[in-house]
């Protein structure tokens, strides 16, 4: 089976994938963008781990307020949320991604990434190899739990992963990295750092790529569309299709493909990067 493609090259854009923060001017609750709080309405597994960051409101007054779209893809949409405790005059911004049903999808990740993943109950895992209608509605809540296991795993272990805030069915709802006023933080891929500030990008980089591989793991679709500059600080984010490269037959070849792809976007702006190398340390740490 090939690879599925990567991430566009840094000169393509990719109709599927932008940032196009939009704002409403006036939430109206009738419509739905205002709800109360729901992150004590899951189970305490599906809140995010300790320590919790202080900027986290957990008021169970609080109300979130959907500002927004930030991020239109292909299996999911991510929306600006501002969750505010009139109480404590607590607010705080999250990412709101949700992950689309299988009649609004338009796209189906390649199961490459699903090798060595299942599911408990027999009747899922026939709706999963049947394709049916109810097997792409298990797929999209496996993609949204896998994206949370993963964040929450990576955040623990230090690698550069935005916060996990809460998760309920398709829903995530991460740490915002952007500007107070609700401007994302703009895409690797976007930006035009300097020579030092690039040097600095990549080290941050092989950071990530590492701590990825010393928890046994390859992005498995590493590029700088899927890496933020947040403040000079390099934030991974799009997990769910993380592999083990041990368990996955083909966790080898991704994670030699994400340090391929984003050792040539950073060559291709001046700095000597060497995927290879990169390469040779992940696999190191990974096995």
């Amino acid at each position: 089976m090939p690879l599925p493609q990567s991430s566009p090259s840094a000169g393509d854009l990719d109709p599927f994938f932008t940032f196009d923060y939009r704002p409403i001017d006036e939430p109206d609750a009738a419509a739905g963008d205002r709800r109360p709080t729901t992150y004590w309405d899951v189970e305490r597994g599906d809140r995010g781990p300790e320590p919790r960051p202080e900027w986290v409101v957990v008021d169970a007054g609080a109300v979130d307020t959907e500002l927004g779209v930030l991020k239109t893809g292909k299996e999911a949409d991510v929306f600006l949320l501002e969750r505010a405790a009139e109480l404590t005059g607590e607010t705080a911004l999250m990412a709101a991604k949700r992950y689309r049903d299988s009649h609004h999808s338009s796209f189906h990740r390649s199961t490459v990434y699903t090798e060595g993943r299942g599911v408990r109950r027999s009747r899922d895992q026939r709706a999963l190899a049947k394709g049916t209608a109810y097997g792409r509605e298990v797929a999209s809540g496996m993609w949204a739990r896998a994206e949370w296991q993963a964040l929450c795993t990576a955040w623990s272990a230090g690698v550069a992963v935005p916060y996990p805030v809460s998760v309920q069915g398709t829903e995530l709802l991460l740490e915002f990295l952007g500007t107070p006023d609700g401007v994302a933080a703009p895409r690797l891929a976007q930006a035009r750092p300097e020579p030092d500030l690039l040097e600095h990008c990549w080290q941050q980089v092989r950071e990530i790529v590492l701590g990825l591989a010393g928890l046994g793991w390859a992005h498995g679709d590493l590029s700088p569309y899927n890496l933020l500059l947040h403040e000079e600080v390099v934030v991974a984010i799009d997990l769910p299709q993380v592999v083990d490269v041990v368990a996955n037959p083909f966790g080898t070849q991704l994670l030699h493909r994400d340090c391929a792809v984003v050792a040539a976007w950073f060559a291709g702006r001046g700095y000597a990067a060497d995927g290879e190398a990169l390469f040779a340390e992940a696999v190191t740490e990974a096995l």
